[in-house]
C-alpha cells in the first residue's frame, strides 16, 4: 500500500467526531463548577425575589399583617395554658374563653397602667429630658473633649430638622392621624387571637393540606417547633423585661432619682426590643438623673443600665430563652435594623421572633433532609 495514501475507516483508524451542536455546547457550560455556581446563584436570586415580594406585599397591608402576627405570637404563648386546662377536665370552649379573657385583662391592665403612669408624668419627663440634654451639652463643651458650642448647636439643629421634616416626623404625624386604624387593629387582633386559640390546629391542618403528602409530616414538625419558639420567646421576653425594670427601679430609688416609677415603666416597655431596647429606653433616666442629681448619679444610672444589659445578655437570656433563641446577637441586631426599616416600631418588635421562627423552620427542614426522613 502506498505510504502517502489516506487510511480509510476499514483500516482501523478512529473516525473524527462530528462537531457538537450549539445547544449541546451551551448545555456543557452549566456542568462545570462555574456553571453550577451560576445555577445556584440564580436559584438564590429567585428565592430572594419571592421573599422580597412577600415582605413588600405584607408591609402594604399592615392593618392585616400586624394583627395576624401579634395574634399568632400571643396564641403561641397561651396555647400551653389552653392545653393544660383542657387536660384537667375543662371543656375546650371554656378553656379557650377563659384564657382569652385572662390575656386580654392582663394585657389591658399592664399596658393601660403603664401608659397612664407615663402620661401623667409626661410633662415632667419632657422638661427634665430637655434640661438633661442642655446639661449634657454644657458638660461636653466644658469638658476635655474637643467639641465647640457651635459644633454642638449645629448637630442639634440638624437633629431637630430630621425630627421635624424627616421620615421620623412624618411617621409620627401619620401615627397621630391613624388612631382609628390602631383601634381597629386592636379589635382585629383580639378577634384573630380568639380564633387562633379556638381553631388553631384546624387552621394549621388546612394550610399544611396544600403541601404534597410526603412533606406534610415535616411541615407539622416545623409548625410545632415554631409554636414552641414563639411561646417561649414571649414568656421569656416578658420575664426579662420585668427583671430589667425592677433592677433599674431599685437603682433609681437608691440614688433618689425623681420619677423613678415611670422611668422604670419606660425601661419595661423598651425591654421588649432585645439587646438594645432597655438600655436605649433607660437613657431617659440618665438625663433625668443628670439634671436632678448631678453627673455622678447620672453616671451611676448609666452603669446600672450597662450592668442590667450584660446581666440580661449573659444570664437571663440563656436561662429563660436558651432553647428558644438560638441565634447570634449580631443576627438579632441586623434583624432589628431590617424590621425597623421596613415597619418601624412594630417591625423592630416582631423582627426577632420571626427570625427565630425562620431559623427553626430551616433547621427542621435541614435536619430531616440530612437524615433522609420524610414523615407522612
Amino acid at each position: 500500500m502506498d505510504s502517502n495514501s489516506t487510511p480509510s475507516p476499514s483500516d482501523g483508524a478512529p473516525s473524527p467526531l462530528p462537531p457538537a451542536s450549539f445547544p449541546s455546547r451551551m448545555a456543557l457550560l452549566w456542568t462545570d463548577s462555574l456553571g453550577r455556581a451560576a445555577v445556584r446563584s440564580i436559584q438564590v436570586l429567585a428565592v430572594g425575589a419571592v421573599a422580597w415580594a412577600a415582605v413588600a406585599a405584607a408591609t402594604r397591608v399592615p392593618l392585616v399583617t400586624t394583627p395576624v402576627l401579634i395574634a399568632l405570637i400571643l396564641a403561641s404563648a397561651m396555647a400551653p395554658v389552653v392545653r393544660w386546662l383542657a387536660g384537667h377536665g375543662w371543656p375546650r370552649a371554656l378553656a379557650v374563653l377563659s384564657s382569652f379573657l385572662v390575656i386580654l385583662a392582663v394585657a389591658a391592665g399592664v399596658i393601660g397602667g403603664i401608659v397612664t403612669l407615663v402620661r401623667q408624668q409626661s410633662s415632667a419627663l419632657a422638661v427634665r429630658a430637655e434640661a438633661g440634654i442642655a446639661e449634657l451639652q454644657k458638660t461636653i463643651t466644658t469638658g476635655p473633649l474637643p467639641f465647640s458650642r457651635d459644633q454642638i448647636n449645629a448637630a442639634q439643629s440638624e437633629f431637630q430638622k430630621f425630627l421635624s421634616g424627616g421620615s421620623l416626623g412624618a411617621d409620627a404625624l401619620t401615627g397621630l392621624r391613624t388612631a382609628g386604624e390602631i383601634a381597629a387593629g386592636t379589635v382585629l387582633t383580639a378577634v384573630i387571637l380568639f380564633f387562633f386559640l379556638k381553631d388553631g390546629e384546624r387552621i394549621r391542618n388546612f394550610l399544611i393540606g396544600f403541601l404534597p403528602a410526603a412533606r406534610r409530616g415535616t411541615a407539622h414538625l416545623a409548625a410545632e417547633r415554631s409554636l414552641l419558639v414563639l411561646g417561649g420567646y414571649v414568656r421569656g421576653t416578658l420575664i426579662i423585661a420585668a427583671i430589667d425594670a425592677v433592677m433599674v427601679l431599685a437603682g433609681l430609688l437608691i440614688l433618689r432619682v425623681p420619677l423613678a416609677l415611670p422611668l422604670a415603666a419606660v425601661v419595661f416597655l423598651g425591654g421588649f426590643v432585645p439587646i438594645i431596647g432597655a438600655t436605649a429606653a433607660g437613657s431617659l433616666a440618665v438625663l433625668v438623673a443628670l439634671v436632678e442629681n448631678g453627673p455622678v448619679p447620672a453616671l451611676l444610672v448609666l452603669i446600672i443600665l450597662v450592668v442590667a444589659n450584660q446581666f440580661e445578655h449573659h444570664i437571663l437570656q440563656p436561662f429563660f430563652m436558651g432553647r428558644v433563641l438560638r441565634i447570634h446577637g449580631l443576627v438579632i441586631i441586623l434583624a432589628l435594623a431590617a424590621g425597623a426599616t421596613l415597619a418601624g416600631v412594630i417591625g423592630a418588635l416582631l423582627a426577632v421572633p420571626l427570625t427565630a421562627v425562620g431559623w427553626t423552620i430551616y433547621r427542621t427542614l435541614a435536619g430531616n433532609r440530612a437524615t433522609g426522613q420524610e414523615q407522612d
